[in-house]
């Protein structure tokens, strides 16, 4: 099998690289290998290229030079995805370097790997990994110190006499260096902080955005609260005493109805409003009414002069809790609509819980003109709310024999778990 020649070597370590940084995470990818390629490039230059034009002279045997700048760049490729081992990949090479050779490079093309791995481990690991990343760090800058100094002296894998090597640095230097590197550790955590900072203040505003919607839902959900249960009773209420007044008869039998419309209207208000202000976990001492309610509703409207025929097929027993009152609260406002608006009229209220959904039906056949006062109001408006809740249909309009008709489908698959719909 033929070796690939060193143009197709080159293309192979670039692409393996380029997966070892994350592949498809576009520019961020590319950055990292791009700071990878460029260290070992600035090595490589450095270790086989003119001597002295950019740092200090990479001693050491030829197999070490030829892998030094792999071992120095390479890592870089990383410093997002596993920034700690990244940090400590960096210190094994620059270690093996000096303790081979006794003679630590430096130069740029030791400050620019470092530098960028020093800022990556503190900007891409939390604190603690951040803090063992020193740890790593000091046998590592400990040999460089000690090793750093003898590059002033000649050495057996140098080629030129003492009097042409190249300028090397004092261990204070390499002090001074290694506290460089510390300076871009705590630049990276800075940032970081200050990266997370942002992101849970993005976090916060974005509670607060929901805490917001949340509030508009509730104020919304008590405004169609207080609309069924004061529009019901208020309506049964005037119709009683407008009742009593045209009879000219003595009113003591109207007046207990109005006087109970009344006191049912404030049980439910005082209910309601002892929901919002108790805590979740006592609700349950103000039960929402429900499809097991509908005979006492019909009840009411018979009171008030209404003629209602109600009729509930299957099981209600076991309704989710918001199917359950929403059904109850459609019921009651389309009783509602024909109390105020239909006139003389005879209702039939049916409800059906099969076939996984509750359906009801609610017609009558009073002349008055439902269709009209109903779709300008907030009646219909909140019975579309209601059903659009749990994904059903609602259909509402007059029908060809006269009258007006209400229909709604109430789907059991999908129901909501926060409690009760409004």
């Amino acid at each position: 099998m033929m070796r690939p020649g060193p143009r197709r070597r080159y293309v192979l370590c670039v692409r393996w690289t380029w997966r070892a940084a994350g592949g498809g995470s576009g520019a961020v990818a590319a950055l990292d290998v791009g700071l990878a390629i460029a260290a070992a490039g600035l090595t490589a230059l450095v270790a086989w290229g003119p001597r002295g034009q950019i740092g200090t002279v990479i001693v050491g045997p030829a197999w070490l030079r030829a892998v030094f700048p792999l071992l120095l760049g390479a890592p870089l490729a990383w410093r997002r995805r596993a920034p700690l081992l990244m940090w400590g990949a960096l210190w094994a090479a620059i270690t093996l370097q000096a303790l081979l050779t006794l003679k630590a490079t430096a130069g740029l093309e030791l400050m620019f790997p470092l530098f960028v791995g020093g800022y990556s481990v503190g900007a891409y690991s939390r604190l603690r990994r951040a803090l063992a990343g020193l740890a790593i760090m000091a046998p590592g800058a400990l040999a460089y110190v000690l090793t750093s100094h003898g590059i002033m002296n000649p050495h057996p894998y140098l080629s030129i006499p003492h009097s042409a090597a190249l300028t090397g640095q004092s261990r204070t230097a390499s002090v001074f260096f290694v506290g460089q590197i510390l300076g871009c550790w705590l630049l990276g955590v800075y940032v970081r902080a200050r990266r997370e900072a942002a992101a849970l203040a993005g976090r916060n505003a974005a509670l607060e955005r929901r805490a917001e919607q949340a509030v508009a839902a509730e104020r919304a959900r008590i405004a169609r609260e207080l609309h069924d249960i004061v529009a019901h009773h208020i309506s049964v209420v005037v119709l009683q005493a407008a009742g009593a007044r045209a009879s000219g008869r003595p009113a003591d039998g109207a007046l207990k109805k109005i006087e109970r419309s009344g006191r049912e209207a404030l049980t439910e208000m005082r209910r309601l409003l002892a929901v919002l202000r108790e805590p979740r976990d006592e609700h349950g001492r103000y039960p929402q009414p429900g499809v097991g309610q509908l005979p006492a509703l019909a009840d009411s409207v018979r009171a008030a002069g209404l003629t209602v025929d109600l009729v509930v097929d299957g099981d209600h027993g076991a309704l989710p809790a918001a199917v359950d009152v929403s059904a109850y609260r459609i019921v009651q406002e389309a009783l509602t609509n024909v109390l105020k608006h239909a006139g003389p009229a005879h209702a039939e209220v049916a409800v059906g819980c099969a076939d996984g959904a509750v359906t009801i039906e609610v017609t009558d056949d009073g002349p008055g003109v439902t269709a009209a006062a109903g779709s300008g109001g907030q009646g219909l408006t909140g019975m579309r709310e209601r059903v659009s809740i749990f994904g059903g249909e609602l259909r509402a309009g007059p029908r060809p024999g006269g009258g007006y008709a209400v229909r709604a489908r109430l789907p059991l698959g999908d129901v909501p778990s926060a409690g009760p719909a409004p």
